[in-house]
């Protein structure tokens, strides 16, 4: 199993990128102190005893740092035979989980092992990202055909189901980050936009639901997304129809039609939506029947978009009041500003900003942050953890962990670029996309810019589970990339 047939090459953890390593090596120690902080009362100096916190995450940065070794020393080969083998068996793990596990904040989704308790979810990313290299990195395999991503996208969502049936939400959303892959490999990029679009139209439309449009009896919120929807048609038409007047003659037609419509509501006060409502049915039926002439996919793909991003405006209401849990819900509102509550939903958030304004540029110092030592700040050496990097080391050392954080994105991205092995590139690419995906949101919901879905920061939030799922993720990758450069080389 230990790579030891070519020993005129060295030890392997010598062709291991050292740049991943050292910021590896220098987020472990930055996190470990920011628990400290968060974990410790001012003037408490006992962080190596097994009963804190502190303690405690330096058993689990030792075991993670045996395991990175470890991980280096295995011959590559072995994660390409066992990928599926692994997939399977965690697929196996997660299903049990709610039946064994213990109910904790309603969640059942960490298993008790007597002195620590494990989540598997954690290791589901890894096991996930293993499965799909060994699908895509078939000869030939391209996500642009349709039954291929299907394919590959049942390996996302089968995990993804399993970890939301132990009310995890949050590290199942985790999952999505796998089709930032699935767009390097092939992926359409209009299933992209459309993924966005979604957003788009499931914000705006929730945001701005109440308010109305001056002179008219329509809501802001509708009357934005459905010109967003006839605008994304005309972009779409122009991407994939260049060659057709189509784009230019549906934005000029449709510019009249808004122009003429909301004029007549100054005169006569009416719901201009109607309007709009008709203007897009007239899109989509242009154009399926231009499709059923010259039976070009594109169009019937535009027409069922603008008729689907129209059905979505109307459901997102009932899907956030009758679909999403009240704390979900709670907490949607929220962020988006429909509802103002500093004392439920809105707590957390609030009371973080508190800490991270109140560090200001350059931070409290070390233990020495009120917000976080007074315990205002719940979670705040797990999900919430950067409040206490913006409270003790304020807005220069934010920047700093955060410059990290993209350095060793970026390096991932230039790793995974530049391997030779289908393989190894779309592991590469999907340890990438976790990384800036968990990134992205933690640091978004400290600041109440994303949705609190309690998914933790790598490196920082105190635990096990995510620390070593994030060393397995990032050292098979180092390893596959050093027997990558030894066969380069050779």
């Amino acid at each position: 199993m230990f790579n030891n047939s070519q020993p005129r090459t060295g030890n392997p953890a010598f062709r291991a990128d050292w740049v991943v390593i050292l910021i590896y090596l220098v987020l472990l120690a930055a996190g470990w102190f920011s628990i400290c902080g968060a974990s410790h009362e001012i003037g408490d100096t006992d962080f190596f005893s097994w009963g804190t916190r502190s303690g405690k995450q330096l058993v689990w940065i030792a075991c993670s740092m045996g395991l990175a070794s470890f991980l280096l020393m295995v011959d590559e080969k072995y994660f390409d035979q066992l990928a599926v083998v692994i997939y399977i068996g965690m697929l196996v793990l997660l299903f049990v989980t709610p039946f064994i596990a213990k109910d904790i904040k309603g969640s059942r989704s960490w298993i008790s092992l007597g002195f620590m308790n494990l989540q598997p979810a954690e290791f589901a990313k890894c096991a996930t990202a293993l499965a799909l290299s060994k699908l895509i990195g078939q000869y030939g395999y391209t996500l642009s055909n349709y039954r291929r991503l299907m394919r590959a996208a049942g390996l996302v969502l089968l995990p993804m189901g399993l970890i939301v049936m132990q009310k995890e939400t949050g590290s199942a959303l985790v999952c999505l980050s796998f089709f930032l892959m699935f767009y390097r490999e092939g992926m359409p990029g209009a299933i992209l936009f459309t993924a966005v679009a979604a957003v788009v139209i499931f914000v705006v439309g929730v945001r701005f639901a109440e308010d109305i449009l001056p002179h008219s009896h329509a809501t802001i919120g509708q009357f934005c997304v459905l010109i967003f929807i006839w605008l994304s048609v005309c972009g779409l038409l122009r991407v994939y129809l260049p060659r057709t007047p189509h784009s230019l003659r549906l934005l000029l037609w449709g510019l009249g039609v808004h122009v003429v419509a909301y004029a007549i509501s100054w005169l006569w006060s009416y719901d201009i939506v109607w309007v709009q409502l008709a203007w897009i049915i007239f899109c989509a039926g242009y154009l399926f029947w231009h499709g059923l002439g010259l039976h070009l996919k594109p169009y019937y793909f535009i027409a069922a978009f603008a008729l689907g991003s129209t059905a979505l405006l109307y459901t997102s209401d009932y899907a956030l009041n009758n679909v999403l849990q009240d704390h979900q819900r709670k907490r949607i509102n929220v962020l988006l500003g429909t509802t103002t509550d500093t004392k439920d939903a809105g707590y957390n958030v609030n009371q973080s900003k508190i800490a991270i304004g109140s560090g200001g540029l350059t931070g409290k110092g070390f233990m020495n942050g009120t917000q976080t030592k007074l315990k205002y700040v719940p979670e705040q050496d797990t999900d919430f953890i950067f409040c206490t990097v913006g409270e003790e080391q304020g807005f220069i050392g934010s920047s700093v962990v955060l410059l990290l954080y993209l350095s060793l994105i970026l390096r991932l991205l230039y790793l995974a670029e530049r391997q030779h092995a289908p393989f190894a590139r779309v592991y590469g690419y999907c340890v990438f996309s976790i990384l800036l995906f968990h990134l992205f949101i933690n640091v978004g919901m400290v600041m109440g810019l994303t949705p609190v879905i309690g998914i933790p920061l790598p490196f920082f939030s105190y635990g096990g589970s995510s620390l070593w799922g994030f060393t397995l993720l990032i050292f098979i990758f180092l390893r596959m990339d050093a027997g990558g450069k030894q066969r380069h080389r050779i």
